[in-house]
């Protein structure tokens, strides 16, 4: 988690700097150009101005629901955040490895996949032997669980009992 509160952190001082300077900069000048009717650096200034501000405000939110999270809110036998899950996909018979992960870490060609995202909420509280039905755009996905390592073994040392290998 310190990844992304890093990360997060690293946008927030980004926007605050164009809050406090470039945007206020660019204002002025469009300012000094007249008539503020058709203006159209005045008003895309503005717009970008109000992104800005809700932007920071959704981050300032999130950094604060980061903090809140603690271990004893990941379950310690089933598949939760930072929890790596094996599954059969039971269509195509092929085996996928995924990592859990918060919607700012997810990467799916790294086998990253946000607790948001329509695989991961299907994954969730899943337990080793589960089959799953997962509802996603392009139609159904059919998994069996075949090991979940949560973020507590990993944090132990432990490893999916399943004998598979990546």
């Amino acid at each position: 988690m310190r990844e992304v509160r890093e990360k997060l952190l690293e946008e927030l001082r980004t926007l605050e700097r164009e809050l406090r300077v470039e945007l206020p900069k660019e204002i002025k000048t469009a300012l000094a150009m007249g008539d503020l009717r058709e203006n159209a650096e005045y008003h895309a200034a503005l717009e970008r101005q109000s992104f800005v501000r809700a932007r920071l405000a959704q981050l300032r939110q999130r950094l604060t629901d980061l903090g809140t999270m603690n271990a004893g809110q990941i379950p310690v036998d089933r598949a939760g955040l930072g929890s790596t899950v094996i599954l059969r996909d039971l269509d195509s018979k092929e085996e996928i490895t995924y990592e859990l992960v918060l919607p700012e870490m997810a990467d799916l060609s790294h086998g990253l996949i946000s607790v948001a995202s329509p695989i991961g909420r299907g994954l969730m509280d899943g337990r080793e032997g589960d089959d799953v039905t997962i509802q996603i755009p392009s139609g159904r996905r059919r998994f069996e669980i075949l090991a979940v390592r949560t973020a507590h073994d990993k944090a132990a040392g432990g490893s999916p009992d399943a004998g598979t290998s990546d």
